[in-house]
């Protein structure tokens, strides 16, 4: 059996387990605003998928999006999740003898794509008190070349959970221009962070600032994302988008009455979470695990269990056997994933509980297991 067989058996068994407690996607689990739930039902009621959406996205949410970001003078894109419009920029913008330069760890998708379409691709690390954890924009001056196609930050980064300072942007903005780079700037978990800052409002001329639906309103699988850039880099991705035919109008509609109800739910929704971050902290520090970055500017955290002698993925298996969903480090990372686990956090309540009451004896358990298991 193939590779990408059984990875898609093993997310489908997932699936379909009753009462699987999702702790390692990032994905919001908190039920949705009435609103939104409306717009949802208003849709498939008035069966209004029958049609396809405009090419790159209804117009009042691409209004909404800009506005949300505040990058007036630039273009939204919607697109089939976050993920699908990385596909595409990376696609777009790399080629042959092109670098595309991230960090490690870094969302490992669009290092993919731009392998795929030819380009070399460096990372610098940033795990460890060695790195304080983050991208020291020096580091990167010094590895940038007048081959630099791509920058590509995630920021607050998956899974460390650090965010750029406003100094640091200006520098990192400041290397990508001195060699003529694009920089993305995936701000997945913009809206979880304690301070963000938009690298577009600097070097609005050549970055490509993503989004994501689904962490935030809540929306993994009805696949909503967008990219905002430079018109005239929309102009040559509207050209030849993985998806001419419109993203799933059920969700766009969904995700306008989302960004009209922002307001009012998420500020309960970032609470909720940031208040599950310090019960996981204390539980997981009573097990004599470490957090080497707390609180989290995203809506999940790092857990080094290594110096307890505990292996990611034993955890990971004494947890599934509770039926509680958690992401083994090297999924992200294969340099620092012997390390640590990770737990989202922007779930219901009595999913924390069932995790802080089920550590201590997962982490026990945990102990006993030595054999080697293929884990997503």
């Amino acid at each position: 059996m193939k590779d990408f067989e059984r990875r898609n058996q093993h997310f489908d068994r997932l699936m379909s387990t009753p009462g699987l407690r999702w702790m390692g996607q990032n994905t919001n689990h908190y039920p949705s605003h009435p609103a939104v739930r409306k717009a949802l039902v208003d849709c498939i009621e008035g069966e209004n998928y029958h049609a396809y959406a405009p090419p790159v996205g209804l117009e009042e949410l691409r209004a909404l999006v800009v506005h949300d970001l505040g990058l007036d003078g630039l273009s939204a894109l919607i697109t089939d999740g976050a993920v699908s419009g990385l596909y595409h920029v990376c696609r777009t913008l790399c080629g042959p003898g092109d670098q595309f330069v991230t960090t490690d760890p870094t969302w490992a998708w669009p290092m993919s794509f731009a392998r795929a379409a030819g380009a070399e691709v460096i990372q610098l690390p940033i795990y460890g008190a060695e790195h304080g954890w983050r991208l020291d924009p020096e580091r990167l001056r010094k590895v940038v070349t007048p081959r630099t196609k791509v920058i590509y930050i995630v920021d607050p980064n998956n899974p460390i959970g650090t965010c750029c300072t406003a100094d640091e942007i200006a520098a990192i903005v400041d290397i990508a221009r001195s060699v003529g780079a694009w920089l993305i700037h995936d701000c997945t978990y913009r809206d979880f962070a304690f301070d963000h800052h938009l690298a577009a409002k600097l070097y609005p001329e050549r970055t490509v600032t993503v989004w994501s639906f689904s962490k935030w309103l809540g929306f993994a699988g009805l696949r909503m994302g967008a990219v905002v850039t430079h018109p005239d880099l929309a102009e040559t991705l509207a050209a030849a988008p993985p998806n001419n035919l419109g993203s799933s109008i059920l969700a766009q509609r969904g995700a306008i009455a989302g960004l009209k109800v922002k307001g009012e739910w998420f500020p309960q929704v970032l609470a909720a979470q940031r208040e599950s971050q310090g019960r996981v902290r204390d539980v997981a520090e009573a097990c004599g695990l470490h957090l080497p970055v707390f609180p989290s500017n995203g809506n999940f955290l790092v857990i080094e269990v290594d110096r307890a002698g505990l292996r990611p993925e034993a955890i990971c298996m004494a947890m599934a056997k509770r039926n509680i969903q958690i992401r083994h480090g090297g999924y992200h990372t294969k340099a620092f994933g012997d390390r640590f686990i990770k737990v989202s956090v922007s779930v219901p309540t009595e999913w924390v509980d069932a995790f802080c009451a089920a550590l201590p004896q997962a982490v026990e358990e945990a102990r006993g297991i030595n054999e080697t298991v293929a884990m997503f």
